[in-house]
């Protein structure tokens, strides 16, 4: 499992943490894709929301979840994008078609963002 808060780090860190877990992992899912997500993610939060964030991620035998918890109980929704310029809007969208399962659980002091995957099982498994 890897955790990554943001009293101690920042969207880099958490990509980073990110990419090594992976790596320890194998290629059993799309790095690339899920180091996307966690950035666009802990950016979301970093940005949209009052206080802290926290990424966890854990992987399973046939799945990997990437939460990030955050202060806010507000659900994050998709913002119509003027352009394809970088103003925003589209991150929602990239982490929904990048991830195989989206979800946001609510929680009394905020919420979670979830992203999951399903892991390509080796045979050996």
């Amino acid at each position: 499992m890897v955790v990554v808060e943001s009293n101690r780090a920042d969207t880099a860190d958490a990509r980073h943490a990110t990419a090594e877990f992976l790596s320890a992992l194998g290629a059993r899912v799309d790095v690339e894709a899920v180091v996307l997500v966690v950035s666009e993610l802990v950016a979301n939060a970093s940005r949209h929301t009052a206080g802290w964030w926290r990424l966890r991620i854990r992987a399973y035998r046939d799945r990997l979840v990437v939460d990030v918890d955050d202060r806010s109980t507000q659900a994050p929704a998709v913002r119509p994008s003027k352009s394809l310029s970088g103003a925003g809007g589209l991150g929602l969208i990239l982490v929904d078609r990048l991830a195989n399962g989206l979800e946001v659980l609510g929680r009394p002091d905020g919420k979670t963002v979830r992203a999951t995957w399903n892991l390509a099982v080796s045979a050996a498994a």
